[in-house]
C-alpha cells in the first residue's frame, strides 16, 4: 500500500504521460457542500424515440433518413467541427513579433457519429460484450480505412479492410492524408451530450491534436531514456505488481484508477503488452477490449446507481507519422467522469486547476476500491431479473 499518511495531507502527484503534475487534498472530502447539484438521471428513456435523429428509420436534422439499422450505425456528421473542403487560406507575410506571436494554420478533416445500438435507451453499461465488441470493430474498420499506406501499421489495415470491407455508409476517401483520428463519446447531460441515444463520435484532422501530441512526445522521451521500454507498459506492470489502483483486468487489458488521475474516478484502460493501434489487437484482443470497457461502465453506473457521465477517448498510433512516432506509440483509452461525492455532486475544474494546477480530493487509491467494490451486474438489471426468478419459481 502507499504510505498511510497520503491519505491524510496535501501532496504533488506527477504525470509521466502529460509531463504535468496534480494536487491531491483527500482532507478536502470532509467539507459540507452547498454548490451546485446535478439532476440525477431517473427518467426511463423508450426503446425507439421518434423525434431522436440517431434512431433507426427516422430523419436527421438535414433531412437524411437513416437506415433501419440493426446493430451499429456510422454516418458524416452534418454539423461537423472541421471540413474537407474550405477556402484556402493564405497566411499574410507578418514580420516581427507578429511572425512568432500570432500563428495560425488550416485544418481540414472528417467528423463521423456513430450509432452505438439501435435503441434509443441503451448505453455501454446496458450492452453486452458481444454488443460492444461491433463497436470496436467499427471503430477498427475507420481507423484502418485512414491509415497512411507508408504507416508501419499499413499493412495490418489493408488485411482489416480486406477481410472485412469498409464501412458502410463512409464517403470515398479524399487525396488527403489525414494525420490523427479521435475517437471519443461524452456520455450525459452533464457532459455537454445533448442526445441521449448511445453514440460516439469520430474526429479525422490534418493535425496532430494537443493531448495526443503531448503523449506521443513524453512516450517518445521515455523510450529514448530507457532503453527502447515503453512508459504504459512498464506502468501497467507496476500497477499489477503493486494492485493498489487496479479496478479490473483480463488477459489482454487492465483499467486503473491512475496514479496521477485528474477526475475523482477517472480510469485509464491500457494494453498489458505494447499494442500501438486498434489494428494491432487480434479477434481475441479485441473481444478483450470490449469485455474491458464492458466492466468499467457498468462499475460507474453502480457506484451511484446512476447513469454515470463521462469523456471517454482512444489514444492510439497517428494515421501517418514517422516510424518511430507510431512504434513509440501506445494503444490506450481515457475514461474522464465529473461526479465526487455522488450522483448530484460533481467536480469542477476552476479557480487554481485553471491558474495554477489540477486538484482532486479522495485518492486515486480510495477511487479503485470503490469502484472495485461495485462490480457485477448493472444495478438497474437486478430487479428485473429478480421478478423474473420470481415468476418462473411460481410458475
Amino acid at each position: 500500500m502507499p504510505n498511510q499518511i497520503l491519505n491524510d495531507i496535501s501532496h504533488r502527484r506527477y504525470n509521466p504521460l502529460r509531463g504535468s503534475w496534480v494536487l491531491v487534498s483527500p482532507h478536502r472530502t470532509k467539507r459540507p457542500w452547498q454548490g451546485q447539484q446535478e439532476a440525477t438521471s431517473t427518467s426511463e428513456l423508450p426503446v425507439h424515440d421518434p423525434a431522436c435523429y440517431l434512431c433507426p428509420g427516422n430523419k436527421r436534422a438535414q433531412g437524411q433518413t437513416n437506415p433501419k439499422y440493426e446493430h451499429t450505425f456510422i454516418f458524416v456528421n452534418d454539423y461537423s467541427a472541421v471540413k474537407e473542403d474550405q477556402a484556402e487560406f493564405k497566411p499574410n507575410d507578418e514580420q516581427g513579433a507578429a511572425l512568432h506571436l500570432l500563428r495560425v494554420e488550416p485544418v481540414t478533416g472528417r467528423c463521423y457519429v456513430l450509432a452505438f445500438s439501435p435503441f434509443h435507451n441503451m448505453t455501454l453499461a446496458d450492452m453486452s460484450t458481444v454488443e460492444i465488441l461491433l463497436v470496436v470493430f467499427a471503430w477498427t474498420r475507420l481507423y484502418s480505412a485512414y491509415v497512411s499506406p507508408s504507416s508501419p501499421l499499413a499493412t495490418l489495415a489493408q488485411q482489416v479492410i480486406s477481410d472485412h470491407g469498409l464501412l458502410e455508409n463512409v464517403p470515398s476517401m479524399s487525396n488527403t492524408q489525414y494525420r490523427y483520428m479521435q475517437i471519443f463519446e461524452n456520455k450525459g447531460a452533464a457532459m455537454g451530450c445533448s442526445n441521449p441515444h448511445p453514440h460516439g463520435q469520430i474526429w479525422i484532422t490534418s493535425g496532430l491534436p494537443e493531448e495526443p501530441s503531448l503523449e506521443l512526445g513524453q512516450l517518445q522521451k521515455y523510450r529514448q531514456e530507457h532503453r527502447g521500454a515503453h512508459l504504459l507498459q512498464d506502468y501497467a506492470q507496476l500497477e499489477i505488481e503493486k494492485n493498489e489502483r487496479v479496478v479490473y483486468e483480463n488477459d489482454t487489458f487492465l483499467a486503473v484508477c491512475p496514479w496521477w488521475a485528474i477526475w475523482p474516478f477517472e480510469v485509464m484502460i491500457m494494453s498489458k503488452t505494447h499494442k500501438r493501434a486498434l489494428v494491432d489487437l487480434n479477434d481475441l484482443e479485441r473481444g478483450h477490449l470490449a469485455d474491458v470497457i464492458a466492466d468499467v461502465t457498468r462499475r460507474y453506473d453502480n457506484l451511484f446507481e446512476t447513469q454515470f457521465p463521462y469523456s471517454m477517448g482512444i489514444h492510439q498510433a497517428p494515421l501517418s507519422g514517422t516510424k518511430e512516432e507510431i512504434e513509440t506509440s501506445y494503444l490506450h483509452i481515457h475514461f474522464y467522469p465529473p461526479l465526487l461525492r455522488s450522483a448530484t455532486v460533481r467536480k469542477f475544474l476552476v479557480g487554481y486547476e485553471m491558474m495554477a494546477e489540477p486538484q482532486r480530493d479522495i485518492t486515486p487509491e480510495q477511487a479503485a476500491q470503490r469502484l472495485r467494490d461495485c462490480g457485477g451486474e448493472l444495478y438497474r438489471k437486478r430487479g428485473s431479473n429478480a421478478s423474473e426468478s420470481e415468476m418462473e419459481e411460481s410458475e
